[in-house]
C-alpha cells in the first residue's frame, strides 16, 4: 500500500462527506475534528508554495510556515478548505489566526485554540475548558454533536495511532526503513486519517521489528548517529543529504514528529482525556516547558539512541526554539553532546552554505 498524497487524503474525505479543515502546527485536537466529521489536513510551510499572498500580509521577519501557510490559504489549494484551525502555537501564528479574523475574513470559518504555558492542574483546566470552546465552535459549523461514546471511540482511535508514530520514531531500525521512507511515514500522520496511518505503519514496520543500534557488517563503515531537532524537516531531501555525508537520524525533537508522542489517556469525560493527551507529550518550547526539563530528556533520548550530536534544523526566525538554544546548548555541552543549529528558508532546495556546516558539523563527530 503507497501512502496516499494530501490530494489523496483530501479527494477520499470528501467521498465520505467529511469536511476538510486546514490545520496550522502543532497541537490540536484531532480526535474531536473527527468525531464532527472534519478531516485535519495540517499546514506546515510548503516548499512549492508561492509565498507572495501572505508575504503580502506577514513582515520578512515571520517565518515562513506562517507565511507560507497563509499563501496557501488565500492563493493556493487551502482555498478549498471548509474550515480554517490556528493553535496558539507562537506569537507568530496568533497573529496568523488575528490577521485571518479581523482582516482578510475569509470565507472559510477561523477556529482557534489557545494553550496553556504550563503543566499544572490550572493549566490543565484552562485547556479542558478551551477545548470544550472548540468543540461547541464545532458543532455550530458542522451541526453536529457527537456523543461521549463517539468522542472516546475516536479518542481511542487516535491515540492507537499515536502508538503507531511512537513505534517510528523510538524503535529506529535502520533496515527496516531508510531515514526519508521513515520520515515520510511519520508525516503522512500530518493528513491521513488515523486508520489509515496504523495500516501503513503496521504494515512497513511490524511490531516485533529488530531494534536499533545492532552491529555493522565487518568492513562496513557504521554511520554518524545524530539526533534531528527543530519544527518541519523541509525539504525532505534534508534526510538524503544527511545520509549522503555518512550519518543516520537515530531520533527525533521534532515538532511534526518526537513532540506529539502523547500517552494513553483513561477516564469518563472525553474533554478531559483530550486536555490530558495534549499534555502529556515531551518538553516543548512552543509550550513553555522550562529548558532544564527539555535538556534532560533531550540528553536520554540521545543516550538511548547512541546519537552523538544534536542537529537542530530548524525554520528562519522560529522564536520559541531560539529562545532555548543558549541555554540548552550549555547543558547540552556539560553532558559531552554537541549540537549545531542551523536557519534555513523554505524552499525546493537546500542552501550549499547550510549543507556546508552540516557536513562540517558530521565530521566533527565522526
Amino acid at each position: 500500500m503507497q501512502i496516499p498524497t494530501r490530494t489523496d487524503a483530501i479527494a477520499i474525505a470528501r467521498q465520505r462527506g467529511d469536511r476538510i479543515a486546514g490545520v496550522l502546527p502543532i497541537h490540536y485536537p484531532r480526535a474531536l475534528l473527527r468525531a464532527h466529521g472534519v478531516q485535519p489536513i495540517e499546514i506546515w510551510a510548503p516548499p512549492r508554495q508561492d509565498p507572495t499572498a501572505g508575504n503580502a500580509q506577514f513582515q520578512a521577519y515571520a517565518c515562513a510556515i506562517v507565511r507560507h501557510g497563509a499563501a496557501l490559504l488565500l492563493d493556493g489549494p487551502g482555498r478549498d478548505v471548509d474550515l480554517i484551525l490556528v493553535p496558539h502555537t507562537c506569537d507568530a501564528l496568533q497573529g496568523l489566526g488575528s490577521v485571518l479574523l479581523d482582516f482578510i475574513k475569509p470565507r472559510q470559518p477561523v477556529l482557534t485554540l489557545y494553550h496553556p504555558r504550563g503543566r499544572r492542574q490550572a493549566d490543565r483546566l484552562f485547556l479542558e475548558r478551551e477545548l470544550r470552546r472548540l468543540g461547541d465552535r464545532l458543532q455550530a459549523v458542522t451541526g453536529r454533536q457527537p456523543g461521549d461514546a463517539e468522542l472516546h471511540a475516536a479518542i481511542d482511535t487516535e491515540e492507537a495511532a499515536n502508538e503507531r508514530l511512537a513505534r517510528l520514531c523510538l524503535r529506529q531500525s535502520p533496515a527496516a526503513l531508510s531515514d526519508r521512507e521513515r520520515y515520510t511515514l511519520v508525516r503522512s500522520r500530518e493528513y491521513l486519517p488515523a486508520e489509515t496511518f496504523i495500516t501503513l505503519v503496521d504494515a512497513r514496520l511490524p511490531e516485533r521489528q529488530e531494534e536499533a543500534g545492532r552491529p555493522a557488517h565487518d568492513g562496513a563503515r557504521r554511520p554518524v548517529r545524530l539526533m534531528l531537532g527543530g519544527i518541519v524537516p523541509e525539504p525532505m531531501s534534508v534526510f538524503d543529504a544527511i545520509n549522503g555525508m555518512g550519518a543516520a537520524v537515530v531520533a527525533d525533537d521534532l515538532a511534526c514528529g518526537s513532540r506529539r508522542l502523547y500517552k494513553r489517556t483513561r477516564g469518563p469525560d472525553p474533554y478531559a482525556r483530550l486536555a490530558d493527551s495534549l499534555m502529556s507529550g515531551p518538553p516543548d518550547p512552543t509550550l513553555g516547558s522550562p529548558i532544564a526539563e527539555r535538556a534532560e530528556y533531550l540528553t536520554t533520548r540521545m543516550r538511548e539512541s547512541g546519537a552523538r550530536g544534536l542537529l537542530v534544523y530548524d525554520v528562519k526566525f522560529c522564536e520559541p526554539e531560539l529562545f532555548d538554544l543558549p541555554q540548552l546548548r550549555d547543558r547540552l555541552s556539560a553532558e559531552r553532546l554537541p549540537m549545531l543549529h542551523v536557519e534555513f528558508e523554505t524552499a525546493t532546495t537546500i542552501a550549499q552554505q547550510t549543507l556546508n556546516r552540516i557536513e562540517a558539523f558530521v565530521e566533527m563527530l565522526q
